[in-house]
């Protein structure tokens, strides 16, 4: 592959709902740009995108992928990304490096909610979109439904660039409204148009279609609107340039036919972006990590992110990066500007799906590759100016499961297997919980971890089993109360004497602990104080009721009394606990447990559904909003209720339900409930201490 300069550079991530197509177009691109010498299949396990094992055995997308290839004299990078909620972290990835994003839209479903979220993660990131309403092969496809839900969903600036002709079972031509001309595919699936007449049955849509993307690009630009206004027309260059205008501005969603399976409509597709899509140089200058600095494409000054890391057999690692300024060359050693040390760069690639190109630099704007990078992760950047590219918003983690060791002592293996797989994936991430003292992995979905196990054991040849983790429940109490803890004991020679008196004030949530001395006249010498606070911390780091750590408590030690030899630091932490013990469960104790804020984004119809199932789960309605056609649902709901939410809502809504969730406060557990857990708790100790 030629090295081709910022100007000529399109950088494209395909997004949408899953099943729309896009690596299908994916592989469309490289087949019709000779990258491929047979058109991919996704169905058939030849896609070059979709080339992992797992991908080919469900057949979808788990992960990130670029593919270059070359068209009408410029160069693509595409990226492909999964439409399956459980890896949208690589949709955010994308979005992140590209410079403008192909939203799929299945012919047959209109606009879904994954639509309405890749279209959301778009509009955040103010990335010009471009609009693919795909399958138009499919029985009953209607383009113009289509169409109207597009425009009321995503807005009226979406407007139609090409238009099918015999859209359904027989689709083959595409009337190109920029240059009103049809375009003829044959059913070889070559790609291969040729040129027709628009048929006369489609001339007064296609001039009513054409006459609104004139106007449309004519509203990007002053001078254009005003010819458009004296003329009634502008020149063929004058749509190129008013579309261009509007992609970037935001202004212009030009939309797209297409038949990804038969390549229908794609050529026509590529020629048009070629033509009108803007290049790293056309976009605004990001701003750097500081939240400040502009980094401009064409300063000269190195910062490149790397945004994928890619585990590879036969390569090892390898780092997909953008660089948004500069150029990242082999042999030269830039610096991380987190670690703030070199990395020598070694061999560089164009990546296209599972193939490589040799690269000897990567210009500023470009996609590409390293491979054997020592200390540069993704979100990273490499820079010779000391500017950091900024950070990828990747999602919160909406789901935990606790991880167990098939076969004991393999626990180091796992931990090493679980950090270079949170490498590939930065929305996986571990944690060894102190409390429930269980290892605990946070993803976006039951199949995200589910696919990371088996990772686990094909790759670093260790097997785990997933298993409901356990809740991080607190204890505290409702009322004051006061009692004494008395610690005697002679056994002949020094004896051991520690006698104190606490009371338990509750605090309000989430103010923690308090201790607090009103000992007065020396009854308890002040150097035995810290002693009886840590026999204190102890009984509550353990719990009482369930085992759980006991918080927002105010411990005040007010009396007591002490021996001149058998009083010691261990005699006073003794009585310390005991009265602790003691007062706390003539205090009225009782259990919290976290609540999670929970938003549920559904389709209208099952809206019913959802609310009824949120509240079986002890959950509390808090509002209602409306996102374009789907409903969202805001409700608090115990963590307790929430393990494989995320799947029983997709079962709930046939996939077409999403959530997040996130901690908010801790809140006390109904006591049916309570008295379950706390019995559970006895059981355990109970079964251990025989």
């Amino acid at each position: 592959m030629k090295q081709y300069t910022t100007e000529a550079l399109r950088n494209l991530v395909l997004v949408g709902h899953g099943g729309t197509g896009k690596t299908s177009i994916a592989d469309s691109f490289l087949f019709l740009s000779k990258v491929n010498n047979r058109l991919g299949s996704v169905d058939d396990g030849t896609s070059l995108f979709d080339y992992d094992d797992e991908e080919k055995k469900r057949k979808l997308s788990i992960r990130l992928t670029v593919g270059s290839f070359e068209w009408d004299d410029h160069k693509f990078n595409v990226i492909d990304t999964p439409g399956y909620d459980d890896f949208v972290g690589d949709v955010v990835s994308g979005i992140h490096v590209a410079d403008m994003a192909l939203l799929l839209v299945d012919s047959q479903n209109g606009v879904e909610v994954g639509t309405s979220r890749a279209w959301g993660f778009a509009r955040g990131r103010h990335l010009p979109s471009i609009i693919c309403v795909n399958k138009l092969d499919k029985e009953f496809s209607t383009f113009e439904k289509t169409y109207t839900n597009i425009r009321k969903a995503l807005g009226k600036m979406a407007v139609a660039v090409t238009i099918p002709v015999n859209e359904g079972t027989d689709f083959d031509t595409v009337i190109d409204l920029l240059h009103m001309r049809a375009m003829k595919y044959p059913k070889d699936g070559s790609g291969r148009a040729k040129e027709i007449p628009i048929p006369d049955s489609h001339m007064d849509a296609a001039k009513a279609a054409r006459t609104r993307l004139v106007e449309q690009a004519a509203e990007s630009d002053d001078k254009l609107l005003e010819k458009y206004f004296d003329k009634g027309e502008l020149t063929e260059e004058e749509v190129l340039f008013g579309m261009r205008r509007g992609i970037v501005k935001r202004t212009f969603y030009p939309v797209f036919v297409t038949a990804s399976k038969m390549d229908v409509g794609i050529g026509t597709m590529l020629d048009v972006i070629a033509a009108a899509g803007p290049s790293p140089l056309d976009m605004p200058p990001h701003i750097a990590a500081d939240g400040e600095t502009e980094i401009h494409t064409d300063s000269g000054k190195l910062v490149a992110q790397a945004f994928k890391t890619i585990s590879e057999a036969h390569m090892g690692d390898m780092t997909l990066f953008r660089v948004y300024s500069g150029e990242l060359a082999s042999g030269t050693e830039p610096q991380n500007a987190r670690s703030e040390k070199g990395e020598r760069i070694g061999q560089l690639y164009f990546v296209q799906g599972h193939k490589r190109v040799d690269a000897d630099k990567i210009v500023a704007g470009d996609i590409g590759a390293a491979v054997k990078l020592k200390d540069t992760h993704t979100g990273d950047t490499l820079t010779d100016c000391g500017l950091a590219a900024p950070p990828i918003p990747f999602p919160k983690s909406v789901i935990r499961s606790a991880v167990i060791a098939k076969t004991q002592g393999e626990e180091d293996k796992i931990g090493n297997g679980l950090a270079r797989l949170h490498e590939e994936d930065p929305t996986f991430h571990v944690e060894v919980n102190g409390e429930t003292h269980q290892t605990l992995i946070h993803g976006l979905g039951e199949t995200q971890l589910d696919i990371l196990v088996r990772k686990l054991k094909d790759r670093f040849n260790v097997e785990v089993e997933l298993i409901e983790p356990k809740i991080p429940y607190r204890e505290t109490i409702r009322k004051k109360a006061e009692g004494q803890g008395k610690y005697k004991k002679q056994s002949g020679g020094r004896g051991q004497y520690g006698d104190v008196w606490l009371r338990l004030e509750p605090l309000e949530r989430g103010a923690g602990f308090e201790f607090v001395s009103e000992i007065v006249g020396g009854v308890v010498p002040t150097k035995f104080l810290p002693a009886i606070e840590k026999g204190v911390v102890g009984v509550m780091t353990d719990g009482i009721l369930a085992g759980c750590q006991v918080v927002d408590v105010r411990v005040v030690a007010y009396d007591g009394s002490y021996h001149n030899v058998d009083s010691s630091e261990n005699s006073f932490k003794v009585a310390g606990s005991m009265a602790f013990r003691k007062v706390f469960m003539e205090a009225s104790p009782v259990l919290l447990e976290p609540i999670m804020t929970v938003k549920v984004t559904v389709p209208e119809d099952c809206m019913g559904d959802v609310m009824g199932d949120l509240s079986s789960r002890r959950g509390k309605i808090s509002g209602m909003d409306t996102q374009g056609h789907y409903q969202i649902v805001n409700a608090e709901v115990p963590l307790a209720e929430l393990y494989k939410y995320s799947t029983h809502l997709r079962s709930l809504t046939h996939g077409r339900g999403i959530h997040e969730r996130e901690f908010d406060h801790y809140a006390e557990v109904p006591k049916d409930t309570a008295d379950k857990v706390v019995a559970a708790h006895a059981a355990q100790k109970e079964a251990e201490a025989h």
